[in-house]
């Protein structure tokens, strides 16, 4: 089984490949600014990551924090481990990723659209949101262009 996070066409839009990890904006943008960090190769269980993965995991958890509160001014960040999609089917067979999950107590405007979060302080839904194409390029750009920022500092 393709891991749907980790397969060749990845999930969602990438936003940047690092040594260890990929990062993708999440097709659903249910909570703005939403991605997904897999690791580049197969890995089954946190408890498998060497010290130079976590480290530069680390390294990316202070990047994507830094960069999406300069762009959207989410009130908090919520970041997941799930791998329950994986055991839906017969033969699992489960990939570390994590859920960038951005939250706000207040609607935020983004390129004309208005994102709310109703549920703000529980845990967050698996609602699908798609976006327009044009306007999840024009994050990812936002996105890449931060972080290449972060890259001089």
């Amino acid at each position: 089984m393709t891991c749907e996070y980790c397969g060749i066409g990845g999930y969602g839009k990438t936003i940047t490949n690092k040594k260890y990890w990929k990062i993708f904006l999440a097709p659903s943008q249910r909570y703005l600014g939403t991605c997904v960090i897999t690791i580049k190769r197969d890995c089954s269980s946190l408890s498998e990551l060497d010290n130079d993965e976590w480290l530069e995991f680390s390294k990316i958890v202070r990047e994507m924090e830094f960069v999406l509160d300069e762009l959207f001014k989410p009130t908090l960040f919520n970041w997941s481990c799930f791998k329950n999609a994986a055991y839906r089917v017969e033969n699992p067979d489960p990939e570390v990723h994590w859920h960038l999950i951005p939250r706000y107590d207040h609607v935020v405007k983004f390129q004309g659209l208005k994102f709310e979060d109703p549920e703000f302080g529980y845990i967050p839904q698996p609602v699908k949101v798609g976006i327009p194409e044009k306007i999840s390029g024009r994050m990812v750009n936002m996105i890449k262009a931060g972080l290449q920022s972060m890259e001089f500092k």
